[in-house]
């Protein structure tokens, strides 16, 4: 079982203050939370930092922690059924913290400390009721078009209120305007409810965007391929293009290549920041398919000294 430095963690030294702990917290809890940081291990270390919290601000969680440090499992008091001396149960992981941010559950190493000794929040443990267990927190994916992703809207969606249980809960929820591809959406106590009538769980809903017919997403910038003959790409052109809010006119400069792109700002996914479109171009000749194509085609090879090959 890994050994957690809680002070490492919150990036304080071992003498700081409760001001300074509390400080390091509440920097660190906005930076990691859930609701505003999509990043694969987000969700972990802000467990790890409500958990750490959750020792150092209280003195006799953090006098038990101090006392025992890296040589937890040398104790007596360390027996798999919680720090000894502190009986009749009381903290449950999983709950809320007195600032206000969600923790989760708590590590291994949490739980082999403090068991079922501790009651959540500060004081002396023999002197706070018992609080109840939050119910668990359910993850969901939420599949939504690029549509609802760019301009926000409401869904109503079913789950199993337990897992294995058919007995479904219906939800009307709303899509923030410009999510992107991975967000994570967190509905406060709407996931597993709690056994005797304790706080429920929370529902993370992840936003699967559905692939489009004529965009594709490149995190916030929306691509859009268009199709141009060769006439247009030489001579230039003003053309309709279609985006995500209507359509545009877009002057297509003489000379255009395949795969050049060009920029419409802001145009993409809400921000911040926001993102573009970007128009690509793809130019398609025509087939020659007919006496009258081919005639033509021969002529413009004879008209032009041109090669496009440099090797």
């Amino acid at each position: 079982m890994k050994y957690q430095d809680y002070y490492q963690i919150l990036g304080v030294p071992r003498d700081a203050e409760k001001g300074d702990i509390k400080k390091a917290y509440r920097k660190l809890a906005r930076r990691y939370h859930p609701d505003v940081n999509s990043e694969a291990d987000a969700e972990e270390k802000f467990k790890e930092v409500n958990e750490a919290y959750e020792v150092l601000k209280d003195s006799d969680k953090r006098q038990a922690y101090d006392r025992f440090g890296a040589d937890w499992k040398h104790g007596q008091q360390f027996d798999g059924g919680g720090f000894g001396g502190f009986q009749g149960g009381g903290f449950q992981g999983g709950g809320y913290s007195s600032d206000g941010f969600s923790g989760g559950d708590f590590s291994d190493f949490f739980e082999s400390i403090f068991g079922d000794g501790f009651q959540q929040g500060g004081g002396s443990p023999f002197q706070q009721r018992q609080r109840q267990r939050r119910g668990a927190d359910f993850q969901l994916q939420l599949d939504i078009t690029l549509e609802e992703a760019f301009n926000g809207g409401s869904k109503t969606i079913q789950f199993a209120k337990a897992p294995g249980s058919v007995e479904m809960k219906k939800l009307k929820i709303t899509i923030p305007k410009g999510v992107s591809q991975g967000q994570k959406i967190r509905l406060a106590k709407q996931g597993q409810a709690a056994p005797q009538a304790g706080e429920p769980g929370d529902l993370y809903l992840e936003m699967n965007i559905l692939p489009h017919r004529l965009f594709r997403l490149d995190g916030r910038d929306v691509i859009l391929r268009l199709p141009l003959t060769p006439w247009e790409a030489a001579a230039g052109a003003s053309l309709k293009v279609p985006t995500l809010s209507g359509s545009v006119e877009l002057k297509i400069k003489p000379g255009m290549q395949s795969g050049q792109k060009m920029r419409l700002k802001g145009k993409g996914l809400a921000g911040p920041p926001a993102g573009d479109q970007f128009v690509e171009i793809m130019i398609q000749t025509p087939p020659a398919d007919s006496d009258t194509a081919k005639q033509f085609y021969q002529e413009m090879q004879d008209q032009f000294d041109f090669n496009p090959r440099s090797f």
